[in-house]
């Protein structure tokens, strides 16, 4: 052995310690950390760049879109190359986004190419990096693993917005977006050290030939009802998720300048930030009360809840500032509620031999539902005449349309599949609602 292999033997966290799993998340979390700072920055942007609210939805939007066209190309490569290759350029690419937010972008279509680019940058982070912790793991401790890995990535996002406030106030736009590409630049030193730089040792069979010629083949996984089911009722989830994490800021925002604020208010990155820390707690909860009360209970009960509050949130602009706020931190409960039941949903109703075929459609199903709620309302609040009160009640309010049309589409594929074999249901984990 080498002087300079037993070096890094001695200070490189073997994957599957706890040292290696706690670097890959600290790496997802500096990835993640400015993934909201558009978003946060938003109200500014429309104003410096004179955007229409289309065009604000096209950029917070697009970012989705990408990501649903490179993840599943970027995540069966992990299955051929190293996934340390595929973080590496996809962390680049994300500090090249926050760069040229920065230091280039100047009106809409820099800001769209640049936006696109970080989205391809997160399908070459999220999905690599959860696969890179989990391999070399199984049972309790792959479980414990992934929970960490979700905690961190979701805290990350949520801070997001109070980070690119403070770093906006400190240095303007250009130091908060700064600060996403040191974070980014972390992450890519992180896992050039700590990242294996080959393919797991494993022998080749004809049955892995057979599953990487059709890698990328979803149509066994549309066959599955039940399943679809649930990827269509997360598919919606997000489409609502997306629409209010993208607009809420600037939602507050706008209520402040017409109703003003009570001095102790928080500035609304700030306020936004708690919103989505609060819904990460949600969601464990949520995840908690459906092994209770069945998942289908919860799922209805969050959807429905939620589409209450996405009709009169909205016109809560023309009331107060707190009242707002309120408002959008209970719908934000409401919707994260159940998170975790519906990716659940989806594993539990996957063929275990087609179980990544079908979370990698559960994800890019659900990406393209971040794609389409974001512009979504701002195409509706161009429509309804800007971001006064009706603008703000129809741009949110259609969003309770298209989540209990997600619902019945749900319910009708969980009941309609009769001729497939039920899997054993307990209250715990039944998958029919």
């Amino acid at each position: 052995m080498t002087a300079r292999a037993g070096i890094a033997r001695r200070f490189v966290p073997v994957p599957g310690s706890r040292g290696f799993v706690g670097a890959i998340v600290a790496a997802q979390v500096l990835t993640n950390i400015g993934s909201f700072t558009l978003p946060a920055l938003l109200p500014g942007y429309i104003e410096r760049w004179d955007l229409s609210k289309t065009e604000a939805g096209w950029l917070l939007g697009i970012f989705f879109a990408a990501y649903v066209v490179a993840v599943p190309v970027l995540v069966a490569l992990t299955d051929r190359l190293p996934v340390r290759r595929v973080y590496l350029v996809a962390a680049g690419l994300t500090t090249l986004s926050h760069l040229g937010f920065a230091l280039v972008a100047d009106g809409f279509w820099s800001g769209f190419v640049l936006r696109a680019v970080a989205g391809v940058g997160w399908a070459g982070a999220y999905m690599p990096g959860l696969k890179v912790i989990a391999d070399p793991l199984h049972g309790a401790a792959q479980s414990r693993a992934v929970s960490w890995h979700a905690a961190g990535v979701g805290i990350a996002g949520a801070l997001s917005f109070a980070v690119s406030g403070l770093f906006d106030a400190l240095a303007g736009p250009a130091g908060a977006f700064l600060f996403g590409a040191a974070a980014a630049l972390a992450a890519f030193a992180i896992a050039l050290v700590v990242m294996p730089a080959a393919l797991p040792a494993r022998p080749e069979t004809q049955a892995d030939t057979r599953r990487r010629t059709a890698l990328l083949d979803f149509r066994p996984v549309l066959r599955n009802r039940r399943a679809l089911g649930w990827i269509v009722g997360y598919t919606v989830h997000t489409w609502e998720l997306a629409a209010l994490r993208a607009w809420g800021v600037t939602f507050l925002t706008a209520t402040i300048a017409r109703e003003g604020a009570p001095a102790w208010l928080p500035a609304p990155a700030v306020l936004f930030s708690a919103v989505g820390l609060l819904g990460i707690v949600v969601s464990v909860t949520g995840n908690e009360t459906a092994q209770r009360l069945g998942r289908g209970k919860v799922v209805v009960a969050a959807i429905s809840v939620a589409a209450g509050f996405a009709m009169v949130t909205g016109w809560s602009t023309g009331l107060s500032a707190p009242l707002a706020f309120l408002f959008v931190l209970l719908w934000n409960a409401a919707i994260y509620l159940d998170s975790s039941a519906l990716t659940a949903g989806t594993v539990q109703a996957a063929d275990p031999e087609l179980r990544g075929a079908t979370m990698g459609l559960h994800s890019m199903a659900g990406y393209s539902g971040g794609f389409l709620g974001p512009l979504g309302v701002g195409l509706v609040l161009d429509l309804a005449g800007g971001d006064g009160v009706i603008g703000w009640g129809y741009g949110f309010g259609h969003l309770a349309v298209i989540t209990l049309g997600g619902l019945a589409v749900l319910r009708w594929l969980s009941r309609s599949d009769r001729r497939q074999a039920p899997a054993p249901v307990t209250r715990a984990t039944e998958t029919t609602i």
